[in-house]
């Protein structure tokens, strides 16, 4: 039997969502797109949210990530290495933001080089009108997972990050680490 089909011959759920005929090649592929499509469906809920504020899902994580470190702000590539989607181009991201007046950049005393984003009064205002929808999702999409489950959950995409974080590293974890 093909490793994607289910009992039976029929498509997996995956398959037939997806629409596609042929089977996947192995359960590991079947597994890494379904990981993929799963990560996307949830994504967008999450836009469909903050796009009410006017802003990218990416441009919320930043802001949340800006936030979090309070008044004594972030460095510019700091906010990108904690980013869900370290790919994001931060610096439009961030001119973005500052135009909208939500957050402030300055340049850091110690290191001319350095830029320094703090969250401005605007921007935690916003945010605090997001975060009770935001958590409500959170609850939402895995609220009808038993506690147990979800960190079973947890563990095996601790697991799978693990696995392949030199693979998917940014550039820059790459070069710290020599690689």
């Amino acid at each position: 039997m093909p490793q994607g089909r289910a009992a039976g011959n029929r498509p997996s759920k995956l398959q037939s969502e997806m629409h596609q005929i042929r089977p996947f090649k192995s359960a590991n592929q079947e597994a890494t797109v379904a990981l993929l499509r799963t990560a996307s469906v949830v994504n967008r809920a999450f836009e469909r949210i903050v796009e009410t504020a006017g802003l990218s899902f990416a441009q919320y994580n930043a802001l949340r990530i800006i936030r979090g470190t309070g008044s004594r702000g972030i460095p510019t590539l700091a906010i990108r290495e904690r980013m869900v989607d370290e790919g994001t181009t931060i610096t439009r991201l961030l001119d973005k933001l500052e135009a909208g007046g939500l957050i402030s950049r300055e340049r850091s005393f110690p290191d001319r080089r350095q830029v320094i984003c703090t969250v401005t009064e605007e921007g935690k205002r916003l945010l605090d009108r997001l975060d009770p929808k935001v958590d409500a999702l959170d609850e939402e999409a895995m609220g009808f997972l038993v506690p147990a489950r979800v960190r079973e959950l947890i563990r095996i995409l601790e697991e799978v990050r693990e696995q392949n974080a030199e693979r998917g590293a940014p550039r820059s974890a790459v070069i710290r680490a020599g690689v």
